[in-house]
């Protein structure tokens, strides 16, 4: 009779067992880039408000193959859904701002012109951007037009050979360092998507700033002041609003794992705590109630990671549907700030300090909760698909 395996405390429920080599190699070189690059820095750049060496940071993350890196052919990497899954849990482990910058990067702007681009587009941008030689960004939401994008104010008129957009976007990673824009606009035929090289006249990207959440990113507002663009800078494969909610679709898939590395980030970093801590001569791990918090916790962050891999088997096979997206991502954003508070109460003072990730994960999550789609969109896609009747409007 073989033995049982040992209980593992980082994996209680086995799920590695479920990954192949080549995906345990691909989640080890993640974690080991953001241990190097990111974890020994992110809280300076957290309490400073900065991203600094973005343009390093992202030729590096080009190097390991992590931009666009389920994208396949123009220098990307063709990993599986699953491995970019892991990525993101790695990369949001270390930082949210880490992982929304390859998230924007790849599911969003790369994504967009891998799928409904040219083939001049495609070779334009796509190598440079899987390098990290070019960055993008991904310009939908606008500042009156956030859950609705159908309202967009954003237009593009035909003026002779060229097009003219002008309008504005808000709450745009990347935006001020990006090379390329990927921006979406009503024009005569519907909702195009249009590719603007951000140094096109009539362009700019002010930085937001005063920022209390996702501080270690570059978060801007896009201007368009009547920038002329020539006829091939529309996407050609696409016209209405299923082009950007294809994208979107793409980029919250990313968030289901994502969420769940800022989860375990709290969770390891509130455990270690637990087990020196000590208070009436013992330590807060050896508490019932303590214990209670740390079960209950890791019951939700291996569900979640155990959800997030189901529905990357699901993307892999090309089963994956956009409600099962909204699934993931409701479910485990929520359960992730659950996680992080609850992490933060069994630190107590400490657990709000910079010296530990807690209170900077719990901040970030804030954000991740509603970009993307926020909780009560989630709940009104599964709302409409479990009733049939749709409650949007």
């Amino acid at each position: 009779m073989s033995s049982l395996p040992a209980f593992a405390v980082e994996d209680p429920l086995g799920i590695d067992d479920l990954l192949s080599d080549e995906d345990r190699a691909v989640r080890g070189t993640v974690r080991d880039w953001a241990a190097d690059r990111v974890l020994p820095h992110v809280a300076e750049w957290y309490e400073s408000g900065e991203l600094p060496g973005i343009r390093e940071l992202a030729r590096e993350l080009g190097s390991i193959g992590a931009l666009g890196m389920s994208l396949q052919g123009y220098g990307c990497a063709g990993a599986s859904a699953v491995q970019y899954g892991l990525a993101c849990l790695e990369l949001e482990a270390a930082d949210s701002g880490i992982r929304s910058l390859v998230s924007v990067q790849g599911s969003l702007a790369m994504y967009a012109i891998h799928r409904f681009g040219s083939e001049e587009q495609k070779q334009r941008w796509l190598p440079a951007m899987a390098a990290g030689e070019a960055i993008g960004c991904f310009g939908l939401t606008e500042p009156d037009h956030g859950s609705d994008p159908a309202g967009m104010r954003t237009h593009a008129k035909r003026d002779g050979g060229d097009w003219v957009l002008t309008g504005r976007k808000m709450w745009i990673t990347n935006g001020s360092v990006a090379d390329v824009a990927v921006v979406w606009a009503r024009t005569d035929e519907g909702i195009r998507g249009f590719v603007v090289p951000t140094d096109s006249p009539g362009f700019s990207a002010p930085e937001i700033k005063h920022k209390l959440s996702l501080r270690a990113s570059v978060t801007s507002e896009l201007v368009l002041d009547e920038v002329r663009l020539p006829a091939d800078a529309v996407l050609p494969e696409v016209t209405g609003l299923r082009g950007p909610l294809s994208c979107l679709s793409h980029a919250r898939y990313g968030i289901v794992w994502g969420a769940m590395g800022a989860a375990r980030a709290c969770f390891d970093a509130a455990l270690e705590y637990a087990t020196s801590r000590e208070q009436f001569g013992k330590p807060i791990a050896g508490f019932q109630i303590t214990q209670a918090k740390f079960a209950d916790m890791a019951v939700e962050l291996h569900k979640g990671v155990l959800l997030a891999h189901h529905l990357g088997r699901r993307m892999d096979a090309g089963r994956l549907r956009p409600e099962q997206v909204s699934f993931g991502k409701l479910n485990n954003v929520r359960e992730a700030i659950e996680i992080c508070r609850t992490a933060r109460t069994v630190m107590g003072a400490n657990g709000i300090s910079l010296e530990y990730p807690v209170m900077r994960h719990a901040t970030n999550l804030e954000s991740v909760l509603t970009y993307e789609g926020t909780v009560e969109m989630h709940q009104l896609v599964l709302g409409k698909a479990l009733t049939g009747i749709d409650a949007f409007r």
